[in-house]
C-alpha cells in the first residue's frame, strides 16, 4: 500500500472516532442526572451498549470512507466525500442538541436530517464502490433505531 493511502486510512479511522469521543464526553456528563431523570421508553437499551456499538460503527464508517477517499479524484468522488463530511457533522451535532442543550425536539429534527444524509451517502458511495455502501447498512439501521428512541423520549418527556 502506498504511504499516501496508509495516511488516508489512519485519518479515515481517527476522524470519526475523534468525533465520537468528543461527543461522548458531552454525552457522559448529562447521563447521571438529566438523562437518568427522563421517562425511558420500554425499548431503551442499557447505557453500556452505546459505547461499543458506536465505536464499532465509527471504525466501519471510517474504513468505508477510506475506500472512497483512496479512489481517483473525480467530481462524483469529491461529492461523496463532501456528503460524508456533512453527515459526520450532523452525527457530531446530535449529541450536543440532545445531551448538552437538552432540546429533545430539535435533536429529533437533527437526527432525521442525519438519517436522510446517511441514505444520500449510501447512494453516493454505492455508485462509486458498492462495498463502501454495504458496510454502512448497520449504521443506517442503528440510526433508524436511535431516531425511534429520540422520538420516544420526545413524546414521553414533553411538557
Amino acid at each position: 500500500m502506498k504511504i499516501a493511502n496508509i495516511w488516508k486510512l489512519i485519518i479515515s479511522i481517527i476522524l470519526p472516532l475523534s468525533v465520537g469521543a468528543v461527543a461522548g464526553m458531552f454525552t457522559s456528563m448529562a447521563i447521571p442526572e438529566w438523562y437518568a431523570g427522563l421517562r425511558q421508553p420500554s425499548f431503551n437499551p442499557p447505557n453500556w451498549i452505546f459505547g461499543p456499538v458506536w465505536t464499532t460503527l465509527y471504525i466501519v464508517m471510517g474504513f468505508s470512507f477510506f475506500l472512497i477517499w483512496k479512489m481517483e479524484a473525480t467530481k462524483e468522488r469529491n461529492r461523496a466525500i463532501l456528503i460524508y463530511l456533512v453527515h459526520l457533522l450532523l452525527n457530531f451535532g446530535w449529541s450536543f442538541f440532545f445531551f448538552y442543550f437538552k432540546v429533545i425536539g430539535i435533536a429529533l429534527i437533527e437526527i432525521i436530517m442525519l438519517w436522510s444524509t446517511i441514505v444520500i451517502m449510501l447512494i453516493s458511495f454505492y455508485r462509486l464502490k458498492p462495498l463502501a455502501a454495504y458496510m454502512n447498512i448497520p449504521y443506517l439501521l442503528w440510526v433508524t433505531f436511535a431516531t425511534a428512541l429520540n422520538a420516544a423520549y420526545f413524546f414521553l418527556n414533553r411538557g
